[in-house]
């Protein structure tokens, strides 16, 4: 990978992890842009390890309200735990998946048609609003949703916590807490996978300046996408990336009718 693809790619990490587009369908477009060959066991560990760097800008940007009780963590806990359960349970299933850019596609639409009438089934006035722990259970199960690739976790958590009655700011902020554990124990455990193999082991090592400049661009670019979906959600709600999301997901599927390679595993 070139310093531009490196930079390139860690821009749509960033800007799209957190954010309810689908980070996985992005980053699928983005490295067939780029020309980057997405089987080659470094480009999967750069993909998986500059989660990390999105992960960071959560914990920077609310540090004040991450680090506050032991309550909050435990309700942290409680919402990860499905995912947990589930996607270790069916982590092949998972992959398997993964492995058809058309699911992608197709959830990426039926996703974009769904966030054109969520605020209007789920549109809950701003105040001080707690997270209990079924609240926290619940938006947990949605989280599971999120295993479908294309689905994206960020709108299936936001539109789960808003289905408790959450305004659109909270339920998007508590998305935000719950990527940390959730997103930090999935990539950790692909790229422990990925690093078991002696001779990645030794790609990577000879990387290490590219992986420490996808991180650092990953964690900016994250930040200033973090403030300004708070900002636009709030004002403007989700149907603006509803139509995004329908475009992405048709640029996909023409993508695959026109007969181009998507394979991303």
């Amino acid at each position: 990978m070139s310093l531009l693809q490196t930079i390139l790619l860690a821009i749509v990490e960033g800007l799209t992890e957190f954010l309810p587009v689908s980070s996985t369908g992005h980053m699928i477009i983005a490295q067939k842009l780029l020309g980057i060959h997405s089987n080659l066991d470094f480009v999967k560990a750069f993909t998986v390890n500059i989660q990390f760097g999105a992960i960071l800008s959560v914990v920077v940007l609310y540090w004040k309200r991450f680090f506050q009780s032991w309550d909050f963590y435990w309700k942290l806990l409680i919402a990860f735990l499905p995912a947990a359960v589930f996607g270790f349970a069916l982590s092949n299933a998972i992959d398997r998946l993964l492995e058809s850019v058309s699911v992608v596609a197709v959830m990426l639409v039926l996703g974009g048609v769904l966030m054109l009438f969520v605020d209007k089934w789920f549109n809950y006035p701003e105040e001080k609003q707690a997270v209990d722990w079924k609240r926290a259970l619940k938006i947990g199960f949605f989280q599971c949703i999120a295993m479908v690739p294309g689905v994206s976790r960020s709108m299936a958590t936001i539109v789960g916590g808003m289905t408790t009655k959450l305004s659109r700011k909270n339920a998007a902020e508590f998305s935000f807490f719950l990527a940390v554990p959730t997103m930090a124990a999935a990539s950790g455990y692909k790229l422990l996978k990925l690093v078991t193999d002696p001779a990645l082991v030794s790609t990577v090592s000879d990387n290490l300046m590219t992986l420490l400049i996808g991180n650092v661009v990953a964690f900016l670019v994250a930040l200033a996408a973090i403030k300004f979906f708070i900002g636009f959600l709030t004002r403007y709600g989700f149907k603006a990336f509803g139509y995004y999301r329908i475009a992405a997901g048709i640029i996909l599927l023409v993508l695959l009718g026109l007969g181009v390679d998507l394979q991303i595993v």
